[in-house]
């Protein structure tokens, strides 16, 4: 499905039979160790936590990684030559009018392609930049950017793939390289990855960073069950899970889990199944990969890509790298 308006073209490729909540839930509720992978968040009202997790004091990630973007997006364009910028993940634009206003100083911005699960968003966000940037012209996929890379259109002028956030610290190590290995792929040499990575740290202060005082981040997990109740007709009691969150020290990320606090069957009549909790079982929501100059040096040389820049805040708390294909 694709639709127009201006200089905005939206593209699905999510459709109803492709949406895999149903398979994730049927899969990760009847491990040995249950398991649901962190995508399945972000409805609405998950969104909006995460926005809220955000503004925290405890929660430096988004305000450093923005603090990087201000002090160094002139140099990435410079470096890049940027014409196009993909975004994966890219919900409402924030530190991304950054790096567009960057392009726009230097003359270079001609394409901005937002990848998201959400169209309502997308078509928010693209309506808003093209006021924001005359003669910008916004190409939107809504997909899921593991699966549907294929929707983007050919290059035009020199390309960069922005992830940023973190989110990439959410793959577990072999999932996150053969990731990287399709970014490779579907970059060009003169193209380019921009790649938001958190970095290890003094544990306290990451574990704070998941563990607020305002219990904001508990109840973003929790919500991933009022997504599993709402979709699939399961009947979680979301009171009766506490949030938990560590820092694995010798796998170097954070863990994120909902902890069953009484035994108790949940009933998921979408999928016909009857999930027995036992009392203080565990159910993983997220990890959460740090990194280290070495450990993102071994993934994007595993990937194909070489770096080009690592750029960090004063603190070394998070960096942002900019890495090319090797050809």
């Amino acid at each position: 499905m694709k639709t127009a308006f201006k200089d905005i073209q939206i593209v699905s490729r999510l459709g109803a039979d492709e949406r895999t909540l149903a398979f994730d839930v049927l899969d990760g509720l009847t491990r040995p160790f249950k398991e649901i992978p962190p995508k399945h968040f972000y409805d609405t009202e998950g969104s909006r936590l995460f926005e809220a997790i955000t503004k925290l004091p405890e929660y430096y990630p988004t305000r450093t990684e923005r603090s990087i973007l201000e002090a160094e997006a002139a140099n990435i364009v410079d470096m890049t030559g940027m014409a196009e910028l993909v975004e994966l993940g890219s919900g409402v634009p924030t530190k991304t009018l950054l790096l567009l206003d960057a392009m726009r100083d230097a003359g270079t911005l001609d394409r901005y392609m937002p990848f998201d699960v959400s169209e309502v968003v997308l078509r928010e966000s693209a309506e808003m930049l093209v006021e924001r940037y005359p003669g910008v012209r916004v190409f939107g996929v809504v997909g899921d950017f593991e699966r549907h890379l294929d929707a983007l259109p050919p290059a035009e002028g020199p390309r960069v793939i922005a992830f940023l956030g973190g989110t990439i610290g959410n793959f577990p190590p072999g999932s996150r390289r053969r990731f990287l290995r399709g970014l490779a792929r579907a970059l060009r040499p003169q193209d380019a990855l921009l790649l938001g990575t958190d970095l290890v740290k003094d544990p306290a202060v990451l574990e704070a960073a998941y563990n607020d005082s305002a219990g904001v981040t508990a109840a973003f997990n929790r919500n991933m069950l009022a997504v599993i109740n709402r979709e699939l007709d399961a009947d979680f009691d979301l009171e009766a899970f506490e949030h938990v969150a560590f820092y694995d020290r010798e796998q170097e990320w954070i863990e994120m889990r909902l902890r069953a606090l009484r035994p108790m069957v949940v009933n998921v009549r979408k999928l016909d199944r009857a999930v027995h909790f036992a009392n203080r079982e565990e159910l993983r929501t997220e990890i959460s990969c740090k990194f280290t100059p070495r450990r993102l040096e071994a993934d994007l040389a595993a990937a194909g890509l070489r770096s080009r820049a690592f750029l960090t805040d004063p603190e070394d708390l998070f960096a942002l790298s900019v890495a090319a294909p090797v050809r």
